[in-house]
């Protein structure tokens, strides 16, 4: 049996509502996103809240929550309401397509459902989470370039290989990649993950590499100085 919460320094993520429990991923892409400057930020798809914790953690923005499934919405208020930074968080229960926001956004963050072509779990809540039919890579794209600043950010993670369909569902809603990082869990293993970064507002294209541990099997210094803040066992 899963834990039924993951205690971060800051905050604690109860995840015994929802279906997808805490992962590197999300951790990952909370502590990469470009919060600088960000004034108003929706994650899309919430799940247990976790992203948007890790957003609020590193800024002063006032943070946006969306997802489809009624407990990941429970979830997600549960742990933003015990949260130090519960008066600058929100959830609400809508399909990101039928989303009409009154304003633009400074930052958009989500890690999507990707697993398209592999077999369909039987709990309907890990279907949800885990495969686009809910949610295709280009509906999500096309959508959040409508709801961009003109000098907002996209930041997605997604498996290594669905890179370049991103950047050209990018492309098609006149959005520039402007950072990539490729993630891999081992120096001996190529990437398994892409984080990427695009806006309306064109830039030099920003790329490195993270691998999570190093050759001896412990943690980088890369991935130790990006999360050091939120997980509790690292320390510089």
């Amino acid at each position: 049996m899963s834990n039924t919460y993951f205690r971060f320094k800051q905050f604690t993520v109860r995840q015994d509502l929802c279906a997808m429990k805490v992962g590197t991923d999300g951790v990952l892409l909370g502590a990469w996103a470009d919060v600088n400057e960000a004034e108003n930020i929706l994650d899309i798809g919430t799940g247990s809240g976790v992203i948007a914790l890790i957003l609020a953690q590193r800024s002063k923005a006032c943070i946006e929550a969306i997802d489809l499934d009624e407990n990941a919405c429970r979830q997600a208020k549960i742990n933003f309401e015990h949260s130090p930074f519960r008066e600058r968080l929100s959830i609400k229960k809508i399909d990101f397509l039928a989303l009409s926001a009154p304003l633009k956004y400074d930052l958009l963050v989500s890690n999507p459902p990707y697993f398209s072509r592999s077999l369909r779990p039987d709990d309907i809540g890990r279907r949800f989470a885990r495969h686009d039919d809910s949610l295709p890579l280009r509906d999500l794209i096309e959508k959040s370039a409508s709801l961009l600043k003109p000098n907002g950010k996209l930041a997605l993670i997604l498996p290594f290989d669905s890179a370049e369909t991103a950047n050209s569902f990018a492309a098609e809603n006149a959005l520039s990649l402007c950072r990539r990082t490729n993630v891999a869990t081992s120096p001996k293993y190529p990437p398994k993950r892409v984080m990427l970064e695009y806006s309306p507002k064109q830039s030099e294209v920003q790329e490195n590499n993270l691998c999570i541990t190093s050759e001896d099997h412990s943690f980088s210094k890369t991935y130790i100085a990006l999360t050091k803040d939120f997980y509790l066992a690292l320390e510089e």
